[in-house]
């Protein structure tokens, strides 16, 4: 048997050109938007206002800071307690870390950030460093 002539010629019909039609029409059919999302709350938005923009990438740096001189914390207390370090290497560590603090006090303050703004909000996991 065989497939039936177009109208034009002996080829068959364009049955790839349907099918895309057939897809662009029920596309058009779609909203654009889903109309009702399973989302509880909406998606927070980067803001892009110029004026925060340095404040904001402050913020954005001293949280990673934040982060690394927390663990980097969390190993010296199981350093200490496992009894890897002697005690001068304990007071230098520990010496070190407060000024560290001190440092990261001064540079959220001078950027009118506070060391709870650096405390990130992930959602479903949680904040992202632990809470004081």
């Amino acid at each position: 048997m065989t497939p039936p002539a177009s109208p034009g010629g002996d080829h068959p019909p364009d049955r790839f050109g349907e099918v895309a039609d057939a897809a662009a029409r029920a596309f058009r059919l779609l909203p654009a938007v889903p109309r009702d999302t399973a989302s509880p709350r909406p998606a927070r938005r980067i803001s892009t206002d110029p004026d925060t923009v340095e404040r904001d990438l402050m913020r954005l740096v001293l949280t990673l800071v934040e982060l690394l001189r927390q663990l980097m914390e969390r190993q010296a207390l199981r350093r200490v307690d496992a009894g890897d370090l002697t005690d001068e290497e304990e007071e230098r560590l520990g010496a070190t870390l407060m000024i560290l603090h001190d440092r990261m006090e001064g540079l959220c303050a001078q950027y009118g950030l506070s060391m709870s703004d650096l405390n990130l909000d992930l959602g479903p996991l949680g904040t992202l460093l632990p809470p004081d």
